[in-house]
């Protein structure tokens, strides 16, 4: 999707996900339409393809959000009891821990550029933590230390939609994904035809291309109704 005029450029089966294939796929999507940024999911593999087709990446704020409080959720549950030997190992108390976590969920919701430091500054509390023996869970101190280097190194993907602007200077991205998920709910997430079933992969994608097509042409006299039903 065109992240700002919301237009469908490409429907699309992949054979993989991972990021030498995403790249490949997305190389003469992005010379075609001569792209500069990049918005998409938190994947790691689209980072790297963003990386390697040379162009800006805005990671969904909203997924960022959702992930991150969950993982916030999960540790401060693991801190209900008030003990942790895996904290002690590093010289951090359970307090001090649990203060991190909320500041963390705060900072993901603000996503203020200069936030970053205070990311880092929270990341070398924990980044003696120790990984735990092969087969064995990972213990809190550990997957803090993660979690906040994870945020960290994310933080320019996060907030690149706070200082971004196009070429005449207006701040046009809203730090989401949200034109790909619609189209992947108007175009292609057709439930009563995905109910009757096609008779093979390649009419699904054919016919998924056409209706995006057409909706994305509406004004321009295709009449989608007559299509669909």
């Amino acid at each position: 999707m065109d992240a700002i005029t919301g237009m469908t450029l490409s429907i699309d089966k992949l054979s993989a996900e991972d990021a030498q294939t995403l790249k490949e796929w997305l190389k003469p999507i992005i010379e075609t339409v001569d792209a500069r940024v990049l918005v998409t999911n938190d994947a790691d593999a689209l980072k790297t393809a963003a990386d390697q087709n040379g162009v800006h990446h805005q990671v969904c704020k909203s997924h960022v959000g959702r992930n991150t409080d969950a993982l916030v959720e999960q540790l401060q549950a693991s801190l209900a009891n008030g003990v942790n030997p895996s904290l002690e190992q590093i010289g951090v108390s359970i307090q001090q821990a649990l203060l991190d976590l909320q500041h963390l969920k705060e900072l993901i919701h603000l996503r203020q550029p200069e936030a970053r430091s205070e990311l880092e500054t929270m990341y070398q509390r924990y980044q003696n933590a120790k990984a735990s023996p092969k087969g064995k869970p990972a213990s809190v101190a550990y997957r803090l230390r993660n979690l906040l280097l994870d945020r960290w190194n994310l933080w320019l993907r996060l907030t690149f939609y706070r200082e971004w602007k196009d070429a005449i200077g207006h701040q046009i991205l809203d730090g989401t994904n949200n034109a790909t998920e619609r189209s992947i709910g108007w175009w292609i997430k057709e439930r009563y035809r995905t109910m009757r079933g096609y008779k093979s992969e390649q009419s699904a994608l054919n016919v998924s291309r056409l209706i995006a097509y057409s909706g994305s042409h509406l004004k321009d006299g295709l009449n989608l109704s007559t299509l669909i039903s």
